[in-house]
């Protein structure tokens, strides 16, 4: 009669507490996150969390990185950088994909990761001719 649904949880291996706070460099091969204060760098090869209570002075370099505190320093993320509505990012960063909640906060720059061999960029000129090409063909049907 009843139907047994399963409930998906985040895991977090590391976490550093709200009413926390560090100094100095953080390396980790696990899942972090983060609802305490932290001054120094992280790097992880994994996920890192920011909470809503945190506050970091922090370089980041992780697989993906979600802030919903504040973060002053760079990040760069392999992956994905989510800043959610009550995030906020003072610095720059270096991320295959970005986004930013409505509400959230970025004050910096912001670059793609390198690219590959596999990866095609298009030029400004190749948007124009891309614009170009697609409103002819739009004149012409009309």
């Amino acid at each position: 009669m009843f139907k047994e649904t399963k409930r998906t949880a985040v895991s977090t291996d590391t976490l550093i507490g709200q009413g926390t706070e560090i100094q100095g460099s953080l390396h980790c091969s696990a899942d972090l996150r983060i609802e305490g204060r932290l001054i120094g760098d992280i790097v992880s090869t994994r996920d890192v969390i920011i909470g809503e209570s945190s506050i970091l002075r922090s370089c980041i370099t992780a697989r993906n990185v979600i802030i919903a505190g504040k973060v002053f320093g760079d990040i760069t993320a392999e992956g994905k950088l989510t800043i959610m509505a009550s995030g906020k990012l003072y610095g720059n960063i270096q991320a295959k994909s970005l986004i930013v909640a409505e509400g959230g906060v970025f004050n910096g720059t912001s670059g793609g990761m390198e690219e590959t061999e596999e990866t095609e960029w298009l030029t400004d000129n190749d948007r124009i001719q891309a614009l170009s090409a697609v409103e002819s063909t739009e004149s012409q049907a009309g």
